[in-house]
């Protein structure tokens, strides 16, 4: 169990606080609230004492003789605000400590995580763009905020992330500290696939495969939320994107081909993380096969082309790539064997080897894994939620990066 700080800032979004409230304390995180006055204005104090189990005070008066701003600071584990509004920011980089949220902040020495919403021209304005990266370079975690619908009928970037992806990000600060969520890929163009294709056989059925696209989800929301522009081609997923990443959809091997070809032109690091049928029928029925009274006949099968040997092929100077390779040991030898022998014939940079089967890995909310990379380091990723994995990838892929200033492009 942690201690979080869940602060409140005043705006319209203050009442996805109180689902991100509820996800902390379900997840077992002893949760204080402290919001701001003007969050007060939008969800009532009753709502936020009832859930947390906790008093709300928003003044550094009140339960003077326990010093609270220090003792709630020095406490924490993580000061997480949601949402956190461009008074907030600026309040912040200029170390105000005129209520209780603001004081704790400058008393803590626990990782701060900070989830913007605002409206698009305040988040872009140089005030708060300054305020940010301000912030940033003190080591406070700043989430870039979704692209989406704002109050009144306005749109743009500016809106406040949905409770689960806070909460998913916060437990992944939580688990391996404010490292998995560095601005390391800001300015930085991450390529994901995810998912798992299929391959039609007639108008009914297909060849097709158990991923559900899960972990190339959190791979693009912890990219997103560490500053990349990030481009996720989901083959059959049916969950969300995540917020920052732009998505397009696939069904077949050789859609995905095309998208992954055309956006790998822009792209810093390419991670082939979906499933993609290694065969597909070579004849492809207008009509539903019928069942008959006789068996049917074979099915002819076609080889699908190698994506990611393609990508390889195509990389431009400078380009990260990492693919996937899902294995299970046999009398050759074991997952890690065969993953081996997939790094040399693939020539990628990383290569993430996860033993599958029943029950492991595929359409799961947790994975473990082992990173290999062409030259030579290794990293075992225990069980666990499927971000962990992605953090650490990301860790090895921004870290083979050329500096943005000497990038050969």
């Amino acid at each position: 169990m942690a201690r979080v700080v869940l602060g409140v800032a005043g705006g319209i979004a203050a009442y996805k606080s109180v689902f991100l409230l509820r996800l902390l304390t379900e997840a077992g995180h002893d949760v204080r609230v402290l919001p701001t006055a003007s969050a007060l204005r939008f969800v009532g104090a009753a709502t936020f004492e009832a859930l947390s189990h906790s008093p709300i005070s928003t003044e550094v008066f009140d339960d003077v003789d326990q010093v609270a701003h220090v003792r709630i600071g020095q406490e924490a584990d993580l000061i997480l605000v949601a949402p956190a509004t461009a008074d907030l920011f600026a309040r912040t980089v200029h170390g105000r400590a005129d209520d209780l949220l603001a004081a704790t902040m400058l008393v803590a020495r626990c990782p701060v995580l900070l989830a913007p919403a605002m409206h698009t021209e305040m988040w872009e304005h140089p005030a708060t763009v300054a305020n940010v990266a301000s912030l940033r370079e003190r080591g406070v975690l700043v989430i870039p905020p979704a692209h989406g619908r704002l109050t009144g009928a306005d749109a743009g970037p500016g809106r406040l992330l949905e409770p689960e992806e806070i909460a998913d990000l916060a437990e992944l600060v939580l688990r391996v500290g404010p490292g998995a969520l560095r601005p390391d890929l800001l300015g930085r163009r991450v390529l994901i696939s995810a998912g798992g294709t299929r391959e039609p056989l007639d108008p009914v059925r297909f060849l097709g495969n158990r991923s559900s696209g899960r972990q190339g989800l959190a791979l693009a929301r912890v990219a997103a939320a560490r500053g990349a522009e990030v481009t996720l081609v989901t083959a059959n997923v049916d969950a969300p994107a995540p917020a920052g990443a732009r998505r397009i959809a696939v069904s077949t091997a050789e859609q995905l081909r095309v998208e992954m070809q055309r956006e790998a032109k822009r792209a810093d690091i390419v991670v082939m993380a979906a499933a993609v049928a290694d065969f597909r029928p070579t004849v492809v029925s207008d009509g539903k096969i019928k069942k008959g009274s006789s068996d049917p006949e074979p099915v002819a099968l076609t080889r699908n082309p190698d994506i990611l040997r393609e990508l390889v092929a195509e990389r431009h100077p400078g380009q990260v790539i990492v693919g996937f390779a899902a294995e299970t040991g046999d009398a050759n030898g074991t997952v890690l064997d065969h993953g081996a022998a997939k790094l040399a014939a693939k020539s990628v940079d990383l290569l993430v080897v996860n033993e599958v089967g029943a029950e492991i890995a595929f359409d799961r909310p947790d994975n473990a894994a082992t990173i290999l990379s062409a030259d030579g380091e290794q990293a075992i990723v225990a069980r666990g939620p499927k971000a962990l994995l992605a953090a650490r990838l990301f860790d090895m892929a921004s870290a083979r990066l050329p500096d943005q200033g000497s990038d050969p492009r």
